[in-house]
């Protein structure tokens, strides 16, 4: 498994469990039928999501072309890290920090685009 790939699964893995801390707080504070019915609990975990389905692929494409190169494993592991602040940062509130982690996403995500058009 290339380092990409590595990255790109714990990126999918972490994803993939964002909405379990909303939920076991929602019913700790709310009841369990209080935290079924409100609907703004999951928005960190849906905006990983849609931003999952552009980052994905690109890592995907990145391996199959074998691409790979320490910039792709940077840009891997910088959207990982950005991921992760953007949806604890959004938990808590903070919403320049919140931008900021979101845009090292987007960058990480066009340095992949900028490798796989072999400009970077």
């Amino acid at each position: 498994m290339s380092k990409e790939l590595f990255w790109l699964t714990l990126t999918i893995a972490m994803t993939g469990l964002f909405w379990v801390p909303y939920i076991l707080d929602r019913v700790a504070s709310r009841g369990l039928m209080g935290a079924m019915g409100y609907p703004g609990q999951m928005k960190a975990h849906a905006n990983a999501v849609e931003n999952l389905v552009i980052f994905a692929p690109l890592v995907l494409i990145v391996h199959s072309l074998t691409l790979w190169s320490p910039t792709t494993l940077l840009a891997c592991q910088a959207y990982f890290w950005a991921r992760l602040v953007h949806y604890v940062v959004c938990t808590l509130g903070i919403p320049v920090v919140r931008t900021l982690a979101f845009f090292v996403g987007f960058l990480a995500q066009a340095a992949l685009v900028l490798v796989i058009f072999r400009i970077l």
